[in-house]
């Protein structure tokens, strides 16, 4: 009987240290999910790189990717603790959950300017959607958001995007090991 008990504890304390499969799938799902959102943010800084590159439909495609891979979803692939040796996840993102769901939220509502952007310009890319030469770009890597969605609304798309990058950063130096 004590050696049944000892085998099941010794069982149990190896299959701890084992990443379960499911674990192993919810990395590479999220994995997944953001190179699909570096992929779009590529299309998206090419077309404000060369604006006679830009295509709406493109450009709200992209956006797309961005808005429908944060927010909630980009939440619930951090829900739980995944230790997986192929994960790049601080633990600290469970500790954090707030301001983690803060920086995915953001994430989401920049795409979603974005894609209001392309919707108002179906032609060619407007100078109303670039920055001007000089114009502040406003907080820094570690905290930018834009907290109103008029004021979201109201600044250029060019603007967003890089409110945007600078969303991804912060949550990388925070969240990402490397």
């Amino acid at each position: 009987m004590k050696k049944v008990g000892l085998l099941s504890i010794v069982g149990a304390v190896l299959m701890a240290g084992v990443p379960s499969p499911a674990a192993e799938d919810m990395v590479t799902r999220r994995q997944a999910d953001m190179k699909a959102m570096a992929a779009a943010a590529k299309t998206i800084s090419g077309m404000f790189k060369d604006p006679a590159t830009y295509k709406a439909g493109e450009f709200t495609w992209a956006a797309d990717t961005i808005r429908d891979k944060s927010g909630s979803v980009l939440s619930a692939h951090f829900a739980s603790e995944a230790a997986s040796p192929q994960s790049k996840a601080r633990p600290n993102i469970l500790e954090e959950r707030d301001r983690f769901d803060s920086i995915a939220n953001d994430l989401r509502d920049y795409a979603v300017a974005l894609d209001a952007a392309a919707e108002k310009n179906p032609g060619q890319m407007p100078a109303s959607m670039r920055m001007k030469p000089g114009e502040a770009m406003g907080g820094g890597p570690l905290g930018t958001h834009v907290r109103n969605e008029q004021e979201l609304s109201a600044m250029p798309a060019e603007h967003a995007f890089h409110l945007m990058l600078q969303t991804c950063t912060t949550c990388h130096v925070r969240f990402r090991m490397e």
